[in-house]
């Protein structure tokens, strides 16, 4: 049932995707909030697909690298659904929602299956831990999204010729102003979500830092990140140098969350 469930949901998102890039190529009007339901509707049946899985699994699904991503496809939805109804950035769903569809993607190539839990994830830290480190992937991947859009437009305005998509894309300063609240949110959850992870491997393993392959790449993007929003709010940092910085320090944060599972296998492993 899940399964059925899931495939709807990936398919409302490409629709979605689809929506939302035919707006920024032809600017029709109404067809981006038309695109909004359909994300919106693929938001609800994707909550479904999850409950589904926990409610059959018995403990949240948030193990195997198809569940993983699968909740981090969820919860970039969210988040950005969230934030568009506070800022309304009609171009940015163009962005996130191919985000969206290729976490999807990411989950459908690793076996569907839920596993018995190993003694080391059998405690309530799972849903905590998990849920905050992925709520703040989501507001990150918002501010890179946001980046790339940012560096799109100064790269039009910086040529003076500024061409169709400069027409579809919010000013250079909106687009610093909103980078930078997700930032400011994404960060704080980031270090929560590692604080969290510290306590949980203390009891588990009798060690809240152990220089697991995982952990030393959490420190590395968590620094990188500090480092970003410490020049934007003491030294002034804004604009390309920022969007440079925010897409470096989300790449970093993808390969801690899947390259260091693939290449350097440690206690943090997902099951695949």
């Amino acid at each position: 049932m899940d399964r059925f469930f899931f495939q709807l949901t990936f398919f409302t998102y490409v629709a979605a995707t689809a929506g939302y890039l035919v707006h920024l190529i032809t600017l029709r009007k109404g067809v981006e909030r038309i695109a909004t339901y359909i994300l919106g509707a693929g938001l609800a049946l994707h909550t479904i697909t999850i409950g589904i899985r926990w409610a059959y699994g018995h403990h949240p699904p948030l193990v195997s690298f198809y569940d993983v991503f699968s909740f981090l496809a969820w919860s970039i939805c969210a988040v950005f659904l969230l934030f568009q109804a506070g800022y309304n950035l009609k171009a940015l769903g163009a962005f996130v929602s191919p985000v969206i569809t290729l976490f999807m993607v990411l989950s459908m190539m690793h076996p569907s299956q839920m596993l018995p839990l190993p003694p080391a994830l059998q405690s309530y830290w799972l849903p905590i831990h998990a849920s905050i480190s992925i709520l703040s992937y989501a507001l990150l991947t918002l501010s890179f999204c946001i980046s790339v859009m940012y560096l799109i437009q100064e790269h039009q305005i910086k040529k003076k010729q500024l061409g169709a998509i400069f027409k579809r894309l919010p000013s250079l300063q909106v687009l610093d102003k909103m980078a930078e609240k997700c930032l400011k949110v994404g960060f704080p959850l980031l270090t929560l979500g590692i604080i969290t992870g510290s306590i949980w491997a203390e009891q588990a393993w009798g060690a809240y830092w152990s220089w697991d392959p995982k952990e030393t790449w959490s420190l590395i993007t968590w620094l990188l990140y500090a480092a970003l929003l410490h020049q934007r709010l003491t030294v002034g940092w804004r604009g390309r140098k920022s969007a440079y910085m925010t897409i470096i320090g989300y790449i970093t944060l993808l390969f801690t969350f899947i390259g260091v599972t693939y290449l350097l296998p440690g206690a943090h492993s997902y099951a695949t």
